[in-house]
């Protein structure tokens, strides 16, 4: 079963006198209840081919699919619902306010979901039970990694993009939130894909798309992931 398509897709961006190709004819699919690791080093197109399934930027040529409607062609006021209603985000600087507390913080994310988890829900489904009152300035940055992923789990995506949520984390703590959003994928059934330059995260995800200067270089399936503890940080 597949959640996103991503077929054929190609993105431009004009750069004075010439194009820059950002992704040139790329295709994989990404599942739900499974984590899909994006790889790549800076410039291959891996923060582009994020956009392109959260709805942020839309594709020059080729076709997204989500949940059977193609979301490629969707104009601005569509790919806001959809971002609104389907889509979590997780980004490597936590992106938290730092005059409300942890539960405030999660409240904002899912304020206009139909169906989201309360806060504290949210926040004791990821480990942080009792620090709900708890400001940004009082956590750790493996806390404040928590706190945004409850914020963008509490309104229940099918979707779960994470743009190099290790980035400012040290090695234990990167390992812990790995194991989380993991666990997220195979608890929520809902699609987790991590962005991320980190080969070594590679192995840990249920299927590894690999891209170079635009273009799926290899795209691979875990049919056994190694443990979070077996990562060679």
């Amino acid at each position: 079963m597949t959640l996103i398509s991503l077929s054929r897709v190609v993105k431009k961006y004009s750069a004075g006198a010439q194009d820059v190709t950002a992704l040139d004819d790329v295709s994989f699919d990404i599942e739900p209840a499974k984590m899909t690791v994006v790889l790549g080093p800076s410039g291959s197109g891996k923060s582009t081919a994020l956009n392109m399934l959260g709805g942020m930027d839309t594709p020059t040529s080729g076709t997204i699919v989500a949940a059977g409607e193609e979301i490629s062609s969707y104009d601005d006021a569509r790919l806001t619902l959809y971002r609104r209603e389907q889509v979590g985000f997780v980004f490597q600087h936590y992106n938290l306010i730092p005059n409300l507390t942890a539960a405030e913080n999660v409240g904002i994310g899912s304020q206009y979901s139909r169906d989201a988890m309360s806060p504290d829900d949210a926040l004791a489904s990821v480990g942080l039970a009792g620090r709900e009152r708890s400001f940004p300035s009082e956590l750790s940055g493996g806390q404040m990694q928590r706190v945004a992923i409850a914020r963008a789990i509490a309104k229940r995506p099918h979707l779960l993009l994470c743009d190099e949520p290790t980035g400012a984390l040290d090695s234990e703590t990167g390992r812990a939130v790995i194991a989380l959003l993991r666990s997220i994928a195979g608890t929520t059934q809902t699609a987790v894909v991590v962005v991320t330059h980190n080969v070594s995260v590679a192995a840990v995800g249920d299927a590894t798309v690999t891209l170079h200067d635009g273009r799926v270089q290899s795209h691979v399936e875990h049919q056994v992931p190694i443990s979070v503890e077996e990562i060679d940080w």
